[in-house]
């Protein structure tokens, strides 16, 4: 459990906030049981088939980036965790968050591409930095476009045979005719159009609220992409007179010496935490071990 002075502090700064500057990040995910990308869970197997025995895979990371599969096995494996994305449940963090923000002006900036955020919060206070599963671009890119990818999905899902998607299924781009990819972070990720439309209106935010007292709330951001949510709102905090930085991560609740007065680190399960804020019980609730903790240069 949190130290309740750690608890009573953020709740105060929570209420004390002109505004909520929220940077949600894998741990996020995690902390309501969506590991499969990083371990060996049942949902892995589920969603790898025989691929998991068959390549000696033990994570859907590995699956994405296993140069052994073939183009169809591969779009197996994107398929089954696209369209688990689609059914899966809403993680209680993410209904938590919702209750901790209600009333607060607040915005999110999240490199999740799992779509949770959206669940719970309107679209017009989220920004995607590494964009969403549920949409399709050109590989190429060869225009900018993204598209809405539910109802394909659904109905390739039950096409794919022993673990492969047939070639003569896989999308292709309605322009140029090449495969179409998940508008995902990747070297062919599409910053095109929808990316800064996105991306302005968090940058609007931002300046909007620049000399109010600001709370950055960075929710399970790790190493993996420190320049996207974490380093950035490190930055802002520095600079900015009235903010506070506050950050809660199991592994990696840093926070360096020059903004120490003006930040708090909790270094505890999120679900926990955000169950606290709220008042609510936690019985039952197993606590992080970091003895069993992913790997979090690979994951966060």
């Amino acid at each position: 459990m949190v130290a309740k002075e750690k608890i009573d502090l953020l709740r105060k700064k929570i209420d004390e906030a002109d505004a909520i500057v929220v940077g949600g990040a894998s741990g996020m995910s995690a902390a309501s049981g969506f590991v499969f990308y990083y371990q060996d869970d049942e949902v892995f197997r589920k969603l790898a088939g025989g691929l998991a025995r068959k390549y000696g895979i033990h994570n859907m990371f590995d699956a994405f980036y296993d140069r052994r599969l073939t183009r169809g096995e591969h779009w197996a494996v994107v398929l089954r965790t696209i369209k688990y994305i689609y059914d899966c449940h809403t993680g209680d963090t993410y209904t938590d968050l919702a209750e901790l923000l209600e009333g607060k002006d607040y915005y999110i900036v999240t490199t999740n591409q799992d779509a949770q955020f959206y669940r719970v919060f309107p679209a017009n206070r989220i920004t995607r930095i590494q964009g969403d599963w549920r949409y399709w671009q050109c590989s190429q890119p060869c225009h900018d476009n993204i598209y809405d990818n539910h109802t394909e999905v659904m109905w390739l899902c039950d096409a794919i045979q022993q673990d492969a998607l047939p070639d003569k299924l896989i999308p292709r781009c309605p322009h140029c005719g090449r495969p179409m990819a998940p508008w995902v972070r990747s070297r062919e990720f599409l910053q095109g159009t929808f990316y800064h439309r996105e991306m302005k209106r968090y940058m609007n935010f931002l300046q909007r609220n620049a000399n109010r007292k600001t709370l950055f709330l960075e929710l399970g951001v790790g190493m993996m992409t420190p320049m996207f949510i974490k380093e950035p709102f490190m930055n802002m905090v520095y600079q900015w007179p009235n903010a506070f930085y506050a950050t809660l991560n199991p592994q990696h609740a840093l926070v360096p010496k020059e903004i120490a007065k003006k930040s708090l680190a909790i270094s505890d399960d999120i679900a926990i935490i955000l169950k606290q804020l709220l008042s609510k019980s936690t019985a039952g609730m197993k606590e992080f071990n970091v003895k069993e903790a992913f790997n979090p240069a690979r994951v966060y």
